[in-house]
């Protein structure tokens, strides 16, 4: 049963750095991706049936929560997706610990932001460029014209760590 937790462990992660990926380049997070995360994150745990029944609990209310927010426009859709997949395979204690690490990456990923503020604005990569200075160039254009964070980068970091550390 052990090598079952690690392939999908594995495939989590493999699904959230994708998820980080499109989400810096595109601003959007596929259903598909969130569908695939709260399958994985069930089937770890269909050895404890009260488990699954608490995550599906917690995560309802999580999702209770987090709609309101985004009803308010401080979150985006997306966002509440991939959090709400993600606790769905997740005890009470690792919704709790996801959560927490989610906030201190986006504490981290908007500093960086801020700091863009006070880097030269930059000129058109030119073909053949580092994927660095493409990332830089775009991203300081979409700050420039005050576009969102994309949030999914910090929730991928949070979910990573809580799927890699299986310690709640």
């Amino acid at each position: 049963m052990s090598w079952i937790v690690a392939v999908v462990s594995f495939l989590q992660v493999i699904l959230l750095l994708h998820v980080a990926t499109v989400d810096v380049a595109t601003r959007t997070i596929r259903n598909e991706i969130c569908a695939a995360l709260a399958v994985l994150g069930i089937a770890v745990q269909l050895s404890s049936p009260v488990q699954v029944a608490e995550s599906l609990v917690a995560a309802a209310i999580l999702f209770v929560l987090l709609f309101a927010i985004y009803q308010r426009g401080m979150m985006g859709g997306g966002d509440v997706k991939l959090l709400v997949a993600l606790a769905v395979g997740l005890p009470v204690a690792g919704m709790m610990q996801l959560l927490v690490v989610t906030a201190l990456a986006g504490g981290v990923l908007a500093l960086v932001h801020c700091m863009m503020r006070y880097l030269p604005h930059p000129k058109l990569a030119p073909a053949g460029s580092s994927l660095v200075r493409r990332v830089y160039t775009v991203e300081r254009w979409r700050h420039l014209r005050h576009a969102p964070l994309p949030y999914g980068v910090a929730i991928a970091c949070g979910g990573i760590w809580t799927v890699l550390s299986k310690g709640y």
